[in-house]
């Protein structure tokens, strides 16, 4: 019998499918059949040395990227094909047909040496791009001179292009979401790529273009706080609509019974009182335009009781209804925006209520550029006191110098400058990842307008009227607005609502919910030695209680306050003494005993 262990495996679709004495022979035919059309363009061989296998894949859902194909170092596109192409006479699948262009997969470009460049290609080279920014993601594209800056950085900018506020969709006044934002006037970006043509980015914008400046002010921008100029905000700047959906639905019940859309009365079970209702119509819903604060009601409806009524002295039963009304959520104030009446895919009646609230930027929102450096505004200073150039040009933002050296995002710093110049020369800049608008270009647009090539300028304090010492570079900039916003995350808690089962504060803001105060945050106050804040966090503000302990079993006593005795249910004995502990720990005795194991405490006298 032949010896396989320098035979290759041959896997089709992750299927062992035979063995083969020449495998790189083999994968050479293989690919060179692709190229020549005698098998599928979309097949994909890669040989693996180092595990002696060799894949082939055919299957569906994997992710390909068309390349040039480089022989002997030399690239297969030439002049003439690219003649050709501007001539019309060739098109895009005429070069895959050809071989020129081929579509790898992540499996076969493991074993591709892939140039950026024509001018780096060398013998070892198999593939070229067809443009640099092809390496990138589509949503990494959108970012402006995206090669000069730190991958981690690029990544995180990417990230928040999904969390940015801009228009969700052109039919918004027509949508019932969940949730939904809309900046009130987004604007094109100044420096945009043209990846960001080909998405059409434009028609749907989400930026608005700010003029920044880069200085230390007054530490209310230290780290990542922004300051931001009111005037700026007062005339529109980043301000946005948040829309809240609410609906409800006339449910029907086993018995023909049905819940019902109205004013609730006072015979209701669960009435709230008259003022819960004044915002409500007859037919239970309120009035589009109409101004609800938190917690109010929008939707009244009364539903039929849970169990059979008895039957009263007139041997007639009434129906005595529960109130179910739908009320706004903590923190989510507005006016109404929409009401829509329709009927759910059961045929039962369905109202949606849409809830409209201008968002204001305020401390605490959240902002960010297209390069990953996002921060929160820690201060909005008045007009007056924001620093000025000669020319009376008062930013819109101010981020603090130190956000940009150790991130190392010398892209913003270019989209600053191309921003700068775009807006002096009324166009747009193509900052397009390894295409883009030369910084000498932007320099010497700069300097035709008569300012400074490097973007500085002089400053004045807006506060004291002096001259900022030193130059302070601006520019202007697409920045994004994201919909983390501090007013939907403010949470307090005092006393409140606990849970059934152990008694503990609930857990999250809408149920009234206080900050988890866990196991870790525990761990660093024993570290610190903190015992008596230990104490006050994990007894005193939570779920404190005083027990009876037997003496002698070392169990949790009764205590019968009906017939005023306090006695351990285990021996009868009265010796039992009060003492303070956690209602987590007393259900975990009881979850012991559950089990049989019999846990006994021992209590001895207070030292």
């Amino acid at each position: 019998m032949r010896s396989t262990s320098k035979v290759t495996k041959v896997y089709i679709n992750g299927r062992l499918i035979g063995f083969h004495n020449q495998p790189e022979k083999l994968t050479q035919e293989l690919i060179k059949s692709r190229r020549t059309g005698k098998i599928d363009k979309h097949v994909n061989i890669a040989f693996h040395e180092d595990t002696n296998e060799l894949y082939i894949n055919t299957d569906s859902g994997r992710v390909q990227r068309p390349v040039i194909v480089v022989e002997n170092g030399k690239s297969r596109f030439t002049e003439e094909y690219y003649n050709k192409i501007k001539a019309g006479k060739l098109g895009w699948g005429d070069l895959v047909k050809e071989g020129i262009i081929e579509y790898l997969d992540t499996e076969e470009e493991e074993n591709a040496l892939i140039a950026l460049d024509e001018k780096d290609l060398a013998r070892e080279h198999t593939h070229l791009e067809i443009n640099p920014v092809g390496i990138f993601s589509i949503i990494s594209s959108m970012i402006p001179y995206l090669e000069h800056n730190m991958a981690g950085k690029a990544l995180h900018g990417a990230k928040m292009f999904k969390q940015a506020v801009g228009i969700c969709g052109t039919n918004f006044n027509l949508r019932t979401d969940t949730e939904g934002y809309l900046l009130y006037y987004p604007q094109k970006n100044l420096v945009k790529t043209r990846v960001m043509d080909l998405l059409e980015m434009d028609k749907r914008p989400q930026v608005q273009n700010f003029v920044v400046a880069i200085m230390p002010f007054y530490g209310f921008n230290t780290l990542d706080a922004l300051t931001l100029n009111r005037g700026a905000i007062e005339r529109g700047l980043a301000r946005s609509a948040y829309f809240r959906t609410y609906e409800a639905t006339e449910q029907r019940y086993p018995g023909g019974q049905t819940d019902r859309f109205e004013l609730p009365t006072e015979e209701t079970v669960g009435y709230l009182g008259e003022d819960h209702y004044k915002n409500i119509g007859d037919d239970g819903l309120v009035q589009i335009e109409q101004f609800v604060n938190e917690k109010d009601i929008v939707i009244g409806r009364t539903s039929p009781p849970r169990f059979l009524e008895e039957i009263s002295e007139f041997g007639v039963v009434k129906e005595k209804r529960r109130e179910s009304s739908v009320t706004t959520r903590k923190g989510k104030p507005g006016f109404v925006d929409r009401i829509v009446i329709t009927e759910s895919m059961d045929g039962n009646k369905l109202a949606k209520i849409k809830i409209r609230t201008t968002m204001s930027p305020e401390v605490g929102d959240k902002f960010s550029s297209r390069h990953g450096q996002k921060g929160v505004i820690g201060n909005i200073a008045a007009e007056v006191d924001m620093p000025f150039t000669a020319e009376g040009i008062r930013p819109d933002l101010i981020i603090n110098p130190h956000s940009i050296p150790s991130r190392m995002t010398v892209g913003h710093l270019l989209e600053m400058l191309a921003g700068k110049a775009g807006c002096l020369d009324g166009e747009i800049i193509d900052g397009t990842p390894f295409n883009s608008t030369p910084q000498a270009e932007l320099e010497e647009i700069l300097k035709a307008h008569g300012f400074n090539p490097n973007g500085k300028e002089v400053f004045y304090d807006g506060i004291t009227g002096e001259k900022i010492e030193g130059q302070i570079f601006t520019g202007v900039i697409a920045y994004r607005r994201l919909f983390h916003m501090v007013s939907h995350k403010l949470q307090a808690r005092a006393r409140g609502p606990v849970q059934i089962l152990t008694r503990q504060p609930t857990e999250g803001k809408e149920k009234e919910g206080g900050l988890r105060f866990g196991e870790m945050e525990g761990e660093t106050l024993v570290g610190h030695g903190a015992a008596m804040l230990l104490h006050e966090k994990f007894i005193e503000n939570s779920d404190k209680v005083i027990e009876l302990v037997c003496e002698k079993c070392g169990i949790i006593a009764i205590n019968d306050q009906i017939r005023n005795r306090k006695y351990c249910g285990l021996c009868g004995s009265s010796k039992v003494y009060p003492v303070e502990m956690s209602y987590g720990f007393k259900l975990l005795l009881d979850e012991l005993k559950a089990l049989g194991v019999f846990p006994k405490l021992r209590i001895t006298d207070k030292a």
